[in-house]
């Protein structure tokens, strides 16, 4: 029996979250994430249903083939990018659902993405179908066009990876919002002695600009450096316009969304803590990854 269009975009959309999840997870731009599972629809609306027997399994493999034709061509262009890349940040207010594309996703958190795109194509999807999504290696296999021995082993490395950066993990909101507040208050002082107390030993910060914004075009490392740099970006500022920053969820954890001016990009960042002082920061200002920022 035929399945009716209605019933079966209805079928469908009981996927889309997971999907976009997916998508993003894989390509680090919800616009991508998006057009692979507009493109999942369309090959589903033309083929049988009845002909499928695991739709869940069908759309997966779908969405995942269509990305790694992404990454893959992203991956040459990002050997051109100017500084740090980070992905696309998922932006909600306080007082509002983050959705559950982000809620609970540890593996979401800026700090574990970073991470996770620094990974060739090949091992990232691996990675992210098996430990994320429970994808058995064979049918990453053919997703990659490789044997199960190639597919574990590009999972495998990729573990390796994720383990050795050892991105922090993430600590309870009431904490995340005790050291934001705590760091902007050194922040807005424009101190850099009081800034350099808000931060742990072992702090770093990522700049994504891609060469369309000023921010740090590679990473700053280290106390002072990062204390000099807070302080010298905040200088650009007026007192008005660093008092009008929101703090915001940014991938479920706390952030800031900064306006900007004509002459000074807009920018959000968030953090990642680790004995209860910032340990990294992620400061993006690429526009083309702001555009669906409620400014």
């Amino acid at each position: 029996m035929a399945v009716s269009s209605t019933a079966l975009a209805a079928e469908f959309d009981q996927h889309r979250s997971r999907l976009i999840g997916l998508g993003y997870r894989l390509t680090g731009r919800i616009a991508d994430a998006e057009d692979a599972v507009q493109d999942a629809w369309f090959r589903l609306a033309s083929t049988d249903r009845a002909d499928i027997r695991d739709l869940s399994a069908w759309l997966t493999t779908v969405v995942s083939r269509l990305c790694l034709d992404r990454m893959r061509s992203a991956a040459v262009q990002r050997e051109q990018y100017v500084g740090p890349w980070l992905p696309e940040p998922l932006v909600t207010s306080l007082d509002d659902d983050p959705g559950d594309i982000v809620a609970d996703q540890d593996d979401l958190r800026m700090a574990a993405l970073r991470v996770l795109h620094e990974l060739t194509p090949d091992q990232r999807l691996a990675f992210v179908l098996h430990d994320s999504f429970d994808v058995p290696f064979a049918e990453i296999a053919d997703v990659l066009g490789c044997s199960v021995v190639a597919a574990r082993q590009h999972a495998s490395r990729a573990r390796r990876a994720m383990a050795d950066a050892d991105p922090p993990p993430r600590v309870p909101l009431p904490e995340q919002q005790r050291v934001l507040e705590e760091f902007l208050a050194a922040v807005a002082s424009k101190d850099i002695d009081a800034v350099a107390r808000a931060l742990h030993p072992a702090i770093a910060v990522y700049g994504d600009s891609g060469g369309k914004a000023r921010t740090a075009r590679r990473p700053v490392v280290g106390v002072d450096k990062v204390a000099r740099f807070i302080v010298g970006l905040m200088q650009k500022y007026d007192d008005g316009l660093v008092a009008s920053l929101r703090p915001v969820l940014v991938n479920g954890d706390l952030g800031v969304v900064l306006p900007g001016t004509p002459d000074i990009a807009g920018r959000v960042f968030t953090l990642s803590i680790i004995d209860g002082r910032a340990a990294t920061l992620f400061d993006v200002v690429n526009p083309d990854k702001l555009t669906r920022i409620p400014w």
